[in-house]
């Protein structure tokens, strides 16, 4: 099995920079990692070849911070996506577009993070740090220390 890990987000707009947080830390515990920034179509890149996706995305929903909302991407669209992500060309859209290219891996999970604060600036709120970790634990167990 080939699981990837797509880290998406921008460190310089607070916790919108959780997916390279993550990503970070990640590394240090020896797992590969693939960070996609804002550009979404990366992400359609980085989903070719893979068994199995996680895709790590700080969202903005009516939930409140740090709320951790995992999807499974299924043969239907992910809709709730429409509201949930921060970028121009959406996640929803993303995984829709490498659906219809074949590139979709048979086992997509979204990890979305539910954001506070989306401005200039660096560094995570306390709740989506909280959550943050608990991503590491979830993908640390998933799929182990290479």
């Amino acid at each position: 099995m080939r699981p990837r890990v797509l880290a998406l987000g921008n460190p310089y707009r607070q916790d919108d920079g959780v997916g390279p947080w993550i990503a970070r830390r990640l590394r240090e515990a020896g797992l590969e990692v693939c960070e996609v920034g804002d550009d979404l179509t990366r992400l359609v890149e980085g989903l070719a070849g893979a068994d199995e996706a996680w895709v790590i995305e700080a969202v903005a929903s009516s939930q409140p911070p740090g709320t951790l909302h995992v999807l499974e991407v299924g043969s239907a669209p992910l809709a709730a996506f429409e509201r949930l992500s921060s970028h121009t060309f959406g996640l929803s859209e993303a995984l829709e577009l490498a659906r219809a290219l074949g590139v979709l891996p048979p086992r997509t999970v979204v990890l979305g993070i539910e954001g506070r604060c989306f401005g200039s600036g660096e560094g995570l709120s306390p709740e989506v740090a909280q959550s943050a970790e608990k991503v590491i634990g979830i993908l640390l167990g998933r799929l182990g220390h290479p």
